[in-house]
């Protein structure tokens, strides 16, 4: 004890950017600003052209500014951002019940407007990112963005800096070289966009599943159909600790690499465990439909089975480990290997993959809905009995597709060549 030493905290180093109060900012050997975020002088200048109405809003937030995620490379209030996520995944999770419930629409029908829906909203980010890179400053973005149901004003994207209207000068060497690093990124993002379609079954189908199932607990509550994403969630946060703490040293110690794998090797991991989790679906599902035939329950769509909802647990659990992989991976990913002055676009095309992938879903399942269904319009994949359904079918076919597309990131990814000499 007497022998201990107490590290030194690195060395900050003032760098001519500035916060959000105006003051030089300080930022570390890797960038990042502690409690806050850097703003370039540039957009130092803009604050004071704020409009009053938002440093009225600042002004207000002003409490909340310390709390910050550390892992991002812009600063975004905690608060902020888990009130978000929660409000998006109870609409997101109970909306396909209300559609098909509530407005009598058809489970094919339902499911592709739910799709849609998240689509489009998860395809937003792409414009606060170019209003955040290019015009505002992230921290005005975010109290923008979050006004913007009373105050829309998100209408100057993709907007030039001043400077480089003023100038008229041509392209530098290492705005080419950035940009060839950027355009290497999008084979990567395109073979990506499987993930985000199988990605959009968990709020859908899975829980159109879980509507039919016991799910009682106890003699006197029954659960909603919903609530079992929450087991998605939760491997997530149970493993994270688990994969820092537990998986990369082990592979650092296999692979002599700082992070354990890279990052391209922990999405292609993911990609391949929804395959089997899309097989694991379908299995599940199969169950499910011969439960329903030895029980005489075919024609009973509003029946519930003799089978506990317990059977889709896995699933989600199996869902949750994925995305600790590629999610995650993906983020990473795209964050680092874009310039550093448009890192907002970099994981705002994260959220694209996932808003492309539900839309890419909403038509799948709308073309194999019309194909499958017949004159009828009763018997297919996606009939509102889901006793006479074949969503195991579907599974099948997402495992199929998904396969194919981690095929085409590993040729991808084996040939790509981090823009940066630090990162592995």
């Amino acid at each position: 004890m007497g022998n201990s030493r107490v590290s030194e905290a690195p060395s900050l180093e003032v760098n001519g950017t500035v916060d959000h109060k105006d003051n030089p900012a300080k930022t570390s050997s890797s960038e990042r600003i502690k409690g806050g975020f850097a703003l370039s002088p540039m957009e130092g200048e803009r604050q004071k052209e704020t409009p009053d109405l938002l440093n009225f809003s600042i002004a207000i937030l002003k409490p909340f500014e310390t709390l910050y995620i550390d892992c991002w490379p812009f600063g975004m209030p905690k608060g902020m951002g888990v009130v978000e996520r929660f409000a998006f995944k109870a609409i997101e999770t109970n909306l396909i019940n209300y559609l098909s419930g509530r407005l009598g629409e058809s489970t094919a029908a339902a499911a592709a407007n739910v799709n849609m829906w998240a689509g489009i909203a998860t395809l937003m980010p792409l414009l606060g990112a170019s209003v955040a890179d290019s015009y505002l400053g992230q921290y005005r973005t975010i109290v923008l963005s979050s006004l913007f149901c009373i105050l829309p004003f998100l209408n100057k994207a993709l907007v030039l800096p001043r400077s480089s209207k003023e100038s008229g000068k041509a392209c530098s060497i290492n705005d080419v070289e950035e940009a060839k690093a950027v355009l290497r990124l999008f084979p990567i993002w395109f073979a990506c966009l499987g993930y985000g379609i199988v990605s959009a079954q968990p709020s859908t189908f899975f829980t159109k599943q879980a509507t039919t199932l016991d799910r009682s607990i106890g003699p006197s509550f029954n659960m909603t159909a919903a609530s079992l994403q929450v087991f998605r969630a939760l491997t997530v946060l149970i493993l994270i600790p688990i994969y820092d703490l537990i998986f990369v040293p082990i592979a650092r110690s296999i692979t002599r690499k700082p992070s354990g794998i890279t990052m391209l090797q922990r999405v292609g991991t993911g990609i391949f465990l929804f395959i089997i989790t899309m097989v694991f679906a379908a299995l599940v599902e199969l169950e499910r439909l011969i439960t329903a035939e030895q029980y005489h329950l075919l024609d009973m769509p509003k029946a519930t089975l003799p089978m506990r909802a317990w059977w889709l647990v896995p699933q989600f659990i199996f869902f949750g480990i994925s995305d600790l992989f590629t999610s995650v991976g993906m983020q990473e990913f795209f964050c680092d290997q874009f310039p550093n002055e448009s890192r907002s676009v970099g994981v705002s095309l994260c959220s694209m993959i996932t808003g492309l992938g539900n839309l890419l879903s909403c038509f799948l399942a709308s073309v194999i809905g019309k194909v499958t269904s017949g004159d009828g319009g009763d018997d297919g994949w996606f009939s509102d009995n889901l006793n006479r359904a074949h969503l195991d079918y579907f599974y099948c076919l997402l495992a199929g597709l998904t396969t194919l597309e981690l095929v085409v990131f590993l040729f991808f990814a084996k040939s790509y060549i981090y823009n940066r000499s630090s990162i592995i």
